[in-house]
């Protein structure tokens, strides 16, 4: 995307518009692997483990699960189990894609942005703003958990 965007500015958009809709596609295709026949292997894959809390992480917080690495591009923060999780535990299908919409959209069109402004000094910016790029994942998971957090509570009072 950055490179695309460096290379021919006037062709960024065009190409952040490709990659979301690459994105949107391929993430269509793990949620329906993970529609049928997924939550077979999702108890399998998820028996004990990492995965496991992932999956236990995946059906306390829903889709924020999967909106915050698909925004954000942090290294390490796993999106594809749950893209399967999304499918094998029910959640709509325009539900899903319109989540990975929301979080696919900025993340492309902002490296295009990025791209066009710095030109090939973007890789570096970026770079050397990493720490910043996950401190933002950081507080916006840790805002997303307490504001769950305070529903699922505030539902359970209301019961």
């Amino acid at each position: 995307m950055v490179a695309t965007a460096v290379v021919n500015p006037k062709a960024a958009y065009f190409g952040a518009f490709l990659a979301t809709l690459g994105s949107a596609i391929g993430c269509m295709f793990l949620y329906y692997l993970g529609r049928t026949g997924g939550r077979v292997y999702l108890d399998k894959v998820t028996a004990s483990g990492r995965a496991a809390r992932l999956r236990v992480w995946f059906q306390t917080y829903g889709l924020i699960t999967v909106y915050i690495p698909a925004a954000v591009p942090i290294p390490g923060l796993p999106l594809k189990v749950f893209v399967l999780c999304a499918g094998a535990l029910g959640v709509t299908p325009l539900r899903f894609l319109t989540l990975i919409l929301i979080a696919r959209i900025p993340r492309y069109f902002g490296l295009a942005w990025l791209g066009t402004r710095f030109g090939d000094q973007t890789m570096p910016w970026i770079t050397s703003h990493a720490g910043y790029f996950a401190l933002f994942g950081l507080i916006l998971a840790a805002i997303v958990t307490i504001v769950m957090k305070w529903n699922a509570r505030r539902l359970e009072q209301a019961a």
